[in-house]
């Protein structure tokens, strides 16, 4: 089990790739303490999946496809946290006991405050609105 972690949720890690300064200079003060869930993989999968095979991308596909390389290359710098047996256990657990958890929108986001929960871990996120409503679960936003 992680004790100190910091999990960027996906607009942290997007915003670290395009340079934020606020969110860069955390990520520097706490470099050795930041993962990335395999949530949040997906969630920047199938947004670059989204950009490329968009029909208005068609004369962009040089750019799109380096900044895609430059994503590859964070992913393999960062750590990434499974949702695994214990994260499930805490997810089912957080639906069961917080019916509003479960609408279909922020199902993702529960499934990387889960993996959170289960590794005492603390979500760097600006999604205050859906984090917020989780029980226990520690966030801190440093785009600000």
């Amino acid at each position: 089990m992680w004790v100190s972690l910091y999990f960027f949720d996906t607009d942290h890690a997007s915003m670290w790739l395009e340079n934020q300064p606020n969110v860069r200079r955390n990520a520097e003060i706490f470099r050795s303490e930041i993962a990335i869930t395999i949530i949040t993989v997906q969630e920047l999968f199938n947004g670059w999946i989204g950009k490329l095979n968009h029909p208005s991308s068609a004369n962009q596909q040089v750019q799109l496809y380096r900044k895609l390389s430059r994503v590859v290359a964070y992913l393999k710098k960062m750590s990434v946290l499974d949702f695994d047996e214990s994260a499930d256990q805490v997810f089912c657990q957080l639906l069961f006991d917080n019916p509003p958890l479960r609408k279909n929108r922020i199902q993702k986001d529960m499934r990387i405050a889960s993996i959170a929960l289960a590794n005492d871990a603390i979500v760097v996120t600006r999604n205050h609105r859906d984090f917020v409503q989780v029980p226990d679960l520690r966030i801190l936003d440093w785009s600000v």
